[in-house]
């Protein structure tokens, strides 16, 4: 994590509740990405994906227990956990990222 994203999160103690974040996205809706809190090779996978800020996501659908879901990114279809799907971020209605 970023140094300045720790700063961020240690001054206002963690993301918003109402944080906008990937896992929030129902089947059929799409998005912008606008940052990635995940580490290690899941990240780096991410980013191979092509997985950068401002990069389009729809979501394809979910499990019947909802938990993992399926999403459309640049072409490829990949499934990720709902944990690590809520640690990237997407642009609010504006466009701009949240607290990223």
């Amino acid at each position: 994590m970023s140094a300045e994203l720790s700063l961020d999160m240690s001054i206002a103690g963690a993301a918003p509740a109402a944080a906008y974040n990937l896992a929030g996205l129902r089947p059929g809706e799409s998005a912008r990405v606008g940052a990635l809190l995940v580490e290690g090779a899941l990240r780096r996978r991410l980013l191979d994906l092509g997985l950068v800020r401002g990069t389009v996501v729809k979501c394809v659908g979910k499990s019947p227990a909802g938990d993992p879901s399926a999403y459309l990114i640049r072409g490829a279809v990949i499934a990720l956990r709902a944990g690590d799907s809520a640690q990237i971020l997407l642009d609010d209605e504006r466009g701009e990222a949240q607290w990223a």
